[in-house]
């Protein structure tokens, strides 16, 4: 498939900005593990993140919006996200002793289909076929 046809599948744009997305907070997270206990640090990297996200699926992924109501419901979907991930990254450090750098990339894999589903529903507007 040509490179530029990949660029056309919104799960294909999603799954690349999540990636810059995931390595920009994974770089803040391993930053402020430095300073901060684990759950800060994934708590904080977390918000950013949404910020980031917002940004590059309003304008690169979608394309589109809903107006407020997306406004209103990204962090709905994040919060969502956050909560499982944050469930994964406990898990990963306290239950099954895994080493804590390893945590949210576990929780970003985990969450990532509940995620993208989400999203779409509140980027896209929903088209009625007329009969």
């Amino acid at each position: 498939m040509n490179p530029t046809k990949w660029l056309e599948i919104k799960f294909f744009r999603f799954l690349l900005t999540g990636g810059l997305n995931t390595i920009a907070t994974y770089f803040l997270y391993l930053a402020l593990l430095n300073i901060l206990p684990y759950i800060w640090s994934y708590s904080i990297s977390y918000v950013c993140g949404i910020f980031l996200a917002f940004v590059l699926n309003r304008f690169f992924v979608f394309k589109e919006h809903q107006g407020l109501k997306t406004v209103l419901l990204l962090p709905m979907v994040y919060v969502a996200q956050y909560t499982i991930g944050i469930l994964v990254v406990w898990l990963w450090v306290r239950k099954l002793l895994l080493p804590e750098y390893l945590a949210p990339l576990a929780a970003i894999i985990i969450s990532l289909p509940l995620t993208y589903i989400l999203s779409k529903l509140i980027f896209v507007k929903s088209r009625v076929i007329s009969q």
